[in-house]
């Protein structure tokens, strides 16, 4: 919205001719949402706390979390807002990136919030059966892949590229819908299965949300493209506002669900911001980067698949716990050596995802 006002004033004012730098508008996003977080954060968090929208905690899971019973959940739609209020505020609405990206986000919202609300204000364990969970999730990936896989006009937008080979693509055809839907369910289930310690899924979501930033911006500019020989998605540039918004968002959420945690994410959250980031790796053709830097959120979800699989064939558990930041508890670690571990990690991955640029 601003942009608009920003170009109206240019005839005006020179000056505001500086608020068409995508940059800038990336940077003012991530500082919209940030401040969003942190001036709203305390009146959500009493808000939540006088209606006792507290977090159930499992009894056969590490004792340490016993004493986390209670602490306001559902604060992923502060996230939500922030990203929401910030995007409208500076991306240009013009570019249908940005209204896919938000409403895939908001839908996966809505469905983590349903479950939220039916597990901790209506004390239902079940909170929404996980058939329809999965149908409504299934229902806006699939809408999003499809609505990609047809707004793409250029073949290119439609391969996939592989890191490392500089002219090596995959002409998918119709199977880029299969694989995008797979990428924005199985990321947004993959987050939300990392969020099980303070801070543990919001700071990875951070640092992989900022490194698709920087992706976006090089796959929408032609000529950064064309040198780094990674594909050009005219338009995706948008995103880094996009993304621009969730690291603002998470740091601002991060404030308050640092190690002790007055706020946890639920999956309000969860769901939302995994969705977002599959969705944005989707645009940029990046997948396989996205899963090389999202290695944290593929490492707990492999440990569910793992633990679950050999349960059932050998009645035997790999794991003391799944997801396998439990199983570390477990072992002995304190919650802040795990959550940092994880995030050093993260670091890594992000860095190395970055370096394929150049490794080509």
């Amino acid at each position: 919205m601003l942009l608009f006002l920003a170009e109206y004033l240019t005839q005006y004012v020179g000056a505001f001719q500086v608020f068409q730098y995508l940059t800038l508008r990336g940077i003012l996003a991530t500082g919209t949402a940030l401040a969003i977080s942190l001036m709203v954060g305390p009146l959500m968090i009493r808000k939540l706390s006088f209606h006792q929208v507290g977090q159930a905690v499992r009894d056969d899971g590490p004792q340490s979390h016993l004493s986390k019973a209670g602490t306001p959940t559902m604060g992923g739609a502060l996230i939500l807002v922030s990203i929401a209020v910030s995007t409208l505020l500076w991306a240009d609405l013009r570019n249908p990136y940005i209204w896919i990206a938000l409403l895939v986000t908001a839908v996966f919202g809505a469905v983590g919030w349903v479950d939220d609300y039916r597990k901790v204000v209506e004390k239902d364990s079940r909170g929404l059966p996980a058939r329809w969970k999965y149908f409504w999730q299934s229902v806006a990936g699939l809408a999003a892949a499809c609505y990609l896989y047809f707004a793409f006009d250029t073949p290119v937008t439609t391969e996939l590229y592989v890191p490392f080979f500089k002219d090596f693509s995959w002409s998918m055809g119709p199977l880029f819908i299969v694989l995008a839907y797979f990428v924005i369910v199985g990321s947004s289930n993959a987050v939300n299965l990392t969020d099980g310690l303070d801070g543990l899924a919001i700071l990875p979501t951070v640092m992989v949300g900022g490194a698709l930033g920087i992706f976006a911006y090089l796959t929408g500019h032609v000529d950064f493209a064309r040198y780094l020989h990674i594909p050009y998605v005219a338009g995706s540039g948008e995103l880094v506002v996009f993304c621009g918004t969730i690291g603002g968002a998470g740091l601002g959420f991060l404030w308050f669900n640092t190690y002790p945690a007055q706020v946890f994410m639920g999956d309000v959250g969860a769901l939302a911001l995994g969705a977002a980031l599959g969705t944005v790796a989707v645009i940029t053709r990046h997948e396989i980067v996205f899963f090389i830097m999202g290695g944290i959120f593929v490492l707990e979800t492999v440990s569910v698949i793992l633990q679950v699989a050999s349960f059932k064939l050998t009645g035997k558990r790999i794991f003391r716990m799944a997801p396998i930041h439990h199983h570390y508890e477990l072992k002995g670690w304190p919650e802040p050596r795990v959550i940092v571990r994880f995030w050093i990690i993260t670091v890594m991955l992000v860095l190395f995802g970055l370096a394929t640029l150049k490794l080509r």
